[in-house]
């Protein structure tokens, strides 16, 4: 079961997220914009992450239905889009 202080810190998390994929979206605004030779691959590459880590988040959920923790869900769904996130923040920052 969720407890309040569970629920508080699973709120920061989603903030951090949004704040960290906001930035993730500027930086590959910026190299659109700049014309960057790898803006192509960039824009596929940003579609396939999606769905990608949609198939993942929707296989946590089934493991965790049939686990019968599914209160524990989201904040695992939410730390695998986080790492993800993290880790294109990095790569676009070089």
């Amino acid at each position: 079961m969720m407890t309040p202080a569970r629920w508080f810190a699973l709120g920061l998390d989603m903030m951090r997220l949004s704040q960290e994929a906001n930035a993730v979206i500027a930086l590959r605004l910026a190299r659109f914009a700049a014309g960057h030779p790898q803006s192509g691959r960039e824009a596929v590459r940003m579609v396939s992450e999606k769905a990608g880590a949609l198939g993942e988040a929707q296989a946590q959920l089934a493991r965790a239905a049939a686990a019968g923790t599914l209160d524990r869900a989201a904040p695992k769904v939410l730390a695998m889009y986080r790492r993800k996130v993290k880790a294109n923040r990095k790569r676009l920052s070089r």
